[in-house]
């Protein structure tokens, strides 16, 4: 299958903190159009799965995660994120910080590679999600900018957190790739520029936004809608066949009568002629 074309596995300790780690206000650098849409599509997607399976999560987005209390100020800034149990603030947070009773790490992170800043989410990002705990972490390079670092650029990685707590990079590639974390696949679409969630690797059961489902939806009602009219249409026609079919019959019987008079009527004529003068 795809998955296991190009498997590569990586693992290493990486420190809790880290100097390079500190999130400045300048860092949210303005992102291209292509970045914002596949980060966009992806929280929609999200949104409505959490909707859709009635989860107690956060889906985030651009919100900084921190983990370590002793440096709050280090930390990343995830494009997309799911928490789950989710956080208490729900909301009203400004920021994940995990210390904080009832906030967990996210099982599930995802980082679009930007042109201008490629390098950080092949080398930097995934030592940071390991030290905070995330549990897996999708690097989705769809323009291919990344470094040749790490046999990249590559079109999509896939992060997992094992049962010893090691962070390990299971896979690298073009995709289709397996989420444990959501029990699906990670599927590339749209000529490599676009990243959905599908029940299976062809990407032919994608996960649906809620936009997605409304057209859906209705598509489905206007489908049902036209089989309806389609068939009143049928027995409207089937009616007019048998009030036709009965019309026929009545004229032809009608015209059988007639002709039933007409013979008597030339019988009793004919038998009138032969009949012998008085």
């Amino acid at each position: 299958m795809a998955e296991a074309a190009r498997r590569i596995e990586l693992s290493y300790d990486v420190p809790n903190a880290n100097d390079r780690w500190v999130l400045e206000e300048d860092d949210n650098l303005p992102e291209s159009a292509l970045h914002d849409a596949i980060v966009l599509l992806l929280v929609q997607v999200l949104l409505a799965w959490k909707v859709r399976e009635s989860r107690d999560a956060f889906v985030g987005r651009n919100i900084a995660l921190r983990w370590n209390q002793a440096a709050p100020r280090q930390g990343v800034d995830p494009d997309a994120y799911v928490v789950e149990p989710a956080p208490p603030e729900g909301e009203d947070m400004t920021s994940l910080c995990t210390w904080k009773p009832g906030c967990h790490p996210p099982r599930l992170a995802v980082e679009v590679v930007s042109e201008g800043n490629a390098d950080k989410d092949y080398d930097d990002g995934p030592e940071r999600y390991a030290a905070s705990g995330t549990r897996e972490l999708w690097v989705f390079d769809p323009l291919l900018a990344g470094p040749t670092s790490r046999d990249g650029p590559v079109t999509l990685q896939i992060w997992r957190r094992d049962d010893m707590g090691r962070f390990n990079r299971v896979y690298a590639g073009d995709g289709p790739a397996r989420s444990d974390e959501l029990g699906a696949w990670v599927v590339v679409t749209d000529g490599g520029r676009r990243l959905r969630i599908a029940d299976d690797p062809s990407g032919g059961a994608l996960w649906p936004t809620e936009a997605e489902t409304e057209r859906a939806a209705k598509e489905r009602e206007r489908a049902a809608k036209e089989r309806e009219r389609a068939a009143k249409e049928r027995e409207r026609e089937a009616k007019e066949r048998e009030r036709e079919a009965k019309e026929r019959e009545r004229e032809a019987k009608e015209a059988a009568e007639l002709e039933v008079a007409r013979l008597r009527e030339e019988i009793v004529r004919l038998r009138a002629e032969k009949a012998p003068p008085d």
